[in-house]
């Protein structure tokens, strides 16, 4: 069960945004790992990511998000791999999912020390206990060519 503290962010979130768009990073290193998050507000772990700001191009705010939660500086252009509903968290949420690779990024420093309790390099095929059904789904889609589901965590309203 979601923590208070979660309950009343959605809460918050539902009365001052009733439409949410987000972004969602899978960034891959040379060896073929990707970067998983784990939140302190959230349970489970994720690919780094959060809300697009007012007025904020999407791009913008995946990179915002990267280096504030992983320390990643965008150098290039990501790839866009999808748009999701993600009617879970809230009935008008949605993702986009990018892909950022090794040749369109570098390491800086991790701004996000409040919101993220670990951040973790992680090969696809040995996810850490407690990734997130939403994060599982879209790897198995990329990966393992699994048919594309347009819900974030792959269940319908």
């Amino acid at each position: 069960m979601p923590s208070l503290r979660t309950r009343l962010f959605h809460v918050y979130a539902r009365l001052m945004r009733p439409m949410t768009l987000g972004v969602r990073a899978l960034v891959e290193n040379e060896t073929g790992d990707i970067l998983l998050v784990r939140h302190t507000y959230i349970g489970g772990w994720h690919m780094p990511g959060g809300g697009v700001e007012r007025a904020e191009p999407c791009e913008e705010a995946l990179r915002r998000e990267i280096l504030e939660e992983g320390g990643i500086i965008m150098t290039g252009t990501p790839r866009l791999i999808g748009a999701y509903s993600n009617h879970v968290s809230f009935p008008n949420d949605h993702v986009l999912l990018y892909h950022v690779t090794p040749d369109i990024w570098q390491t800086g420093k991790a701004t996000a020390h409040a919101e993220i309790a670990e951040a973790r390099w992680c090969s696809p095929a040995d996810l850490p206990d407690g990734t997130t059904p939403g994060t599982r789904l879209r790897l198995e889609e990329v990966y393992h060519g699994a048919t594309p589901s347009p819900y974030w965590g792959g269940q319908k309203p």
